[in-house]
């Protein structure tokens, strides 16, 4: 059966037998109106997974040329009287970019991700004009809470800190994100790690959204009695905004088992309602797979590699940081035969440059188990090990970086110490590791680069993966959702065109899946 169709005033045949399975396939609706027809879709149950762009079209907005024009003519933003429109997606991307830096000039670490994600996004801005809309809503987190945290010391001297949390986005499910107490903790930081959370979280597939929270609080010269009266009174205001389907908080720097436990001790003494033991909110007060995020980063480089030809066997391994998170990544690396070679944190970093062996890996675990403990105890423990030496971290030979700790972040002069070392890749495990102009140096580098936004999606696992699965189901699951990742992440970039940039490809893919949810939600 033939139909003729007018759209845009332009005649189209239409077989109907022949697309008739199609159509049931993408779960495409057809409907009309008085003027023209549209494609309009709907959520597909079909295992088959639906390229990004083509839900609803070949790029998502088919509905002829004239939308993408309509989109574009509507003002982005007004400013003193003068409308701000685009004819591209650049600038699109260079409208979003000034706005950020009006309203958030102080804040270096958010404007940092914000940039790399809008940068990434141009290409989607120019197919999908509408997407730049909720790229506008996104600068601004749904919920900023700031707040007194008083408490008193050994001394009965009253204390004073600042309490956060930026609760981002709720779009995919209730928030869910890390929390971090040091001295370096601002708005900036968190806002920072609330967005980038938002979309590491998109990926894992886990229906939860994006937060994070802290305090400007160093735990490591405090007391245990210290540490815990303070987590009550942050908890104690703090219990008014989170709860099982509001928002989960978890753990990050500074906020280890003991940090977790003092807080949700707190919440259950303010709360009639608790979380399950192993998972959910605070896990019950006991964190339950806490390696789950650094062996998801181990698994995803694993894959990346696998794809290339490469192995992680045998390949020296350059590990900065020396947090949970550092440590599980190590462990991971020990366990698929690489071998990783320093360890970092604020004091300095320790090398071995044969690498950790096993034994030598468990003395290290033994000496940071102990809270405030320096990672420069390790080589009185070692004759091989060396402090400091060479003073820049990122001029040792390696095979490949996982850098775990923002505060010594790949700059665009460490690329250049990386390359020249024999350094084949670098695989970020936790947000923040690289400066935009590393990524953006190492890419010229031909480095293999692991987005961060994809290889720290595992620790949103975390919340889900039961405390009775066994060690291998954890594996298992994680390798699964890693190698799931991976390979969206490739669809994307040659969908996209990005040409094997796993770093865009990230962007686009966790935004995608979080700006198609906030489409139907309309403007909240």
């Amino acid at each position: 059966m033939i139909l003729t169709l007018n759209i845009n005033n332009k005649k189209v045949l239409f077989n109907k037998l022949k697309y008739t399975n199609q159509l049931i396939e993408s779960k495409l609706l057809f409907s009309t109106n008085n003027i023209d027809r549209k494609w309009t879709s709907i959520p597909s149950t079909s295992s088959t997974a639906i390229p990004l762009s083509q839900q609803g079209g070949v790029h998502g907005n088919w509905v002829g040329g004239s939308n993408r024009t309509a989109w574009r003519n509507k003002p982005l933003f007004r400013r003193d009287g003068v409308d701000r429109v685009f004819r591209s997606g650049a600038e699109a991307t260079q409208l979003l970019l000034s706005e950020a830096n009006r309203k958030d000039a102080g804040s270096k670490e958010f404007l940092q991700s914000w940039e790399s994600m809008v940068t990434s996004l141009s290409v989607v801005f120019e197919r999908m004009p509408k997407y730049a809309w909720v790229m506008k809503q996104l600068l601004e987190p749904e919920r900023t809470i700031t707040f007194r945290v008083p408490w008193i010391d050994d001394s009965g001297i009253s204390r004073v800190n600042r309490g956060f949390r930026a609760q981002y986005s709720s779009a995919l499910g209730p928030y869910a994100g890390g929390t971090s107490f040091s001295s370096r903790v601002t708005i900036s930081t968190i806002k920072a790690l609330a967005f980038d959370t938002t979309f590491s979280t998109a990926l894992s597939g886990v229906k939860l959204g994006g937060a994070y929270g802290g305090a400007d609080f160093n735990p490591y010269n405090k007391s245990e009695t210290e540490i815990q009266r303070f987590c009550q009174s942050y908890m104690t205001e703090l219990s008014k905004y989170i709860g099982p389907d509001v928002d989960l908080p978890g753990m990050g720097e500074g906020v280890t088992s003991s940090e977790i436990g003092y807080l949700y001790g707190q919440y259950k003494r303010l709360n009639h309602q608790c979380g399950q033991f192993g998972s959910g909110l605070l896990w019950g007060g006991s964190p339950a797979n806490a390696q789950a995020q650094g062996h998801g980063v181990v698994c995803f480089a694993k894959r990346m590699l696998e794809d290339k030809g490469l192995t992680l066997e045998g390949k020296k391994c350059l590990v900065t940081g020396s947090h949970y998170v550092a440590l599980a990544v190590a462990e991971k690396l020990l366990e698929f035969g690489a071998i990783p070679i320093s360890f970092s944190d604020t004091s300095g970093h320790v090398v071995e440059l044969n690498g950790f062996n096993k034994a030598k890996f468990k003395t290290l675990q033994t000496i940071k188990s102990e809270r405030g403990a320096r990672i420069g105890r390790y080589i009185l423990a070692s004759t091989t090990a060396k402090f400091n030496d060479p003073p820049n971290v990122y001029d040792l030979e390696c095979d490949f970086a996982f850098p775990c700790s923002s505060t010594i972040a790949i700059t665009e002069s460490d690329i250049a110490y990386l390359s020249s070392r024999g350094c084949q890749g670098i695989i970020e495990g936790v947000q923040q590791a690289m400066t935009n102009g590393a990524i953006t140096a190492a890419k010229k580098k031909g480095l293999l680069l692991g987005p961060y936004r994809a290889t720290t999606s595992a620790g949103a696992l975390f919340y889900n993966i039961s405390d009775k699965d066994s060690n291998n189901s954890i594996d298992y699951q994680i390798f699964a959702e890693m190698s799931s990742v991976y390979e969206e992440l490739k669809s994307t970039s040659k969908e996209f065109n990005t040409r094997g940039d796993l770093h865009a490809a990230a962007d686009i893919a966790s935004f995608l899946r979080v700006a198609d949810v906030m489409l139907v939600h309309g403007a909240v």
